[in-house]
């Protein structure tokens, strides 16, 4: 199975740690090149495009299958989240899976004065009760690649009239995503959807929108963006563009090279190719006697074998360690070669 990149991208090690930072293509990496060379010159522009950041958002709502006047542009998912925590009242539920990632969870707990409520990813679902305010959630855990029940989870927050907060930065780029379902979602875009740290997106459901106070709107969140540099913003954006925070720009310039590219190749065609890399590494650790986090994630994690990240580390091989895991990511740039180096490694 060869890769889906092609010539796009170039490591010089066999990377297998998408879940921290995903590859950026050479079209992307060009892209920064190009900007900061010009910002080193005396740029007449500016600091960079705004068309570009446009173009990005209008990507990222393909990919997701939503309307871009639904899409934040920003640096962070910790920063959408935050906006989100702000607008609930004092005293709300806010129910979440056990040992999810921290930036989903810690703008809720510092406010200090919300009910968190902690269950196992499995018994989320069934864990919404009438009052819970807020169902927040990773649609994959960064700790150990488990794919949450999202169907069911969606379910029960509707029937109990629950909120729902998805962060995909775990899944965006392989698994489908229909942001359209959830009230609101969070993508840190460094993973797998191949974009440079300062690139991040949130989504917000028409009717949430009307609950979240644009806490940090400066003339970027205005509807006449020109008109209001000075003084309080007049208007702010209709669209969920009030949300944004300033971009970076060198990041939104690579970003817009890395979207279009899994525009071109199609999510569908991604998860067959990542998913199925994923399971050549699951059955060839187990033929080694070791037993993998089950299910379909092409994030994949081994418990035990932390150790070994640093034989493998010096064998040119890239993974990471993770709640006492290996953890391994397989993406449109891996092979068949990949990861049958890396259990070679392991067999040794």
């Amino acid at each position: 199975m060869e890769t889906l990149g092609g010539a796009a991208f170039a490591p010089d090690k066999t990377y297998l740690n998408t879940c921290s930072a995903g590859l950026l293509p050479r079209s992307a990496a060009d892209a920064i090149t190009a900007l900061v060379e010009e910002l080193a010159a005396g740029r007449p522009g500016g600091a960079g495009d705004w068309p570009r950041v446009g173009a990005v958002r209008r990507s990222f709502a393909r990919l997701t299958g939503t309307d871009e006047a639904r899409v934040a542009v920003g640096g962070s998912v910790a920063v959408h989240v935050g906006l989100v925590a702000q607008s609930f009242p004092p005293g709300s539920e806010i129910l979440f899976p056990e040992g999810d990632y921290s930036s989903v969870i810690t703008p809720f707990a510092v406010r200090g004065d919300l009910k968190l409520r902690f269950v196992p990813l499995d018994g989320l679902a069934e864990a919404v009760r009438p009052g819970t305010a807020l169902v927040a959630l990773s649609s994959v855990q960064s700790s150990d690649g488990r794919i949450a029940d999202l169907p069911a989870i969606r379910a029960a927050a509707a029937a109990h009239g629950a909120r729902t907060l998805l962060d995909a930065s775990q899944s965006a780029g392989w698994l489908p995503l229909d942001a359209d379902a959830w009230d609101f979602t969070v993508t840190g875009a460094f993973k797998f959807l191949m974009c440079p740290r300062g690139v991040s997106f949130l989504t917000v459901g028409e009717e949430a929108q009307r609950s979240v106070v644009p806490i940090h709107a400066g003339p970027f969140a205005a509807e006449d963006e020109n008109g209001s540099i000075y003084g309080p913003v007049e208007e702010l954006a209709r669209s969920a563009r009030r949300f944004d925070e300033p971009p970076a720009f060198p990041s939104y310039h690579a970003a817009e090279q890395s979207l279009a590219l899994l525009e071109e190749i199609g999510i569908d065609a991604v998860h067959a190719h990542d998913t199925a890399l994923a399971r050549r590494f699951r059955d060839g650790v187990a033929r080694l006697g070791y037993e993998a986090v089950p299910g379909e994630s092409v994030v994949v994690a081994v418990p035990g074998l932390d150790d070994r990240v640093a034989d493998l580390a010096r064998a040119g091989v890239v993974v990471s360690a993770r709640a006492g895991n290996l953890r391994a990511a397989f993406h449109l740039y891996n092979s068949a070669a990949d990861v049958d180096r890396a259990l070679d490694v392991l067999a040794g």
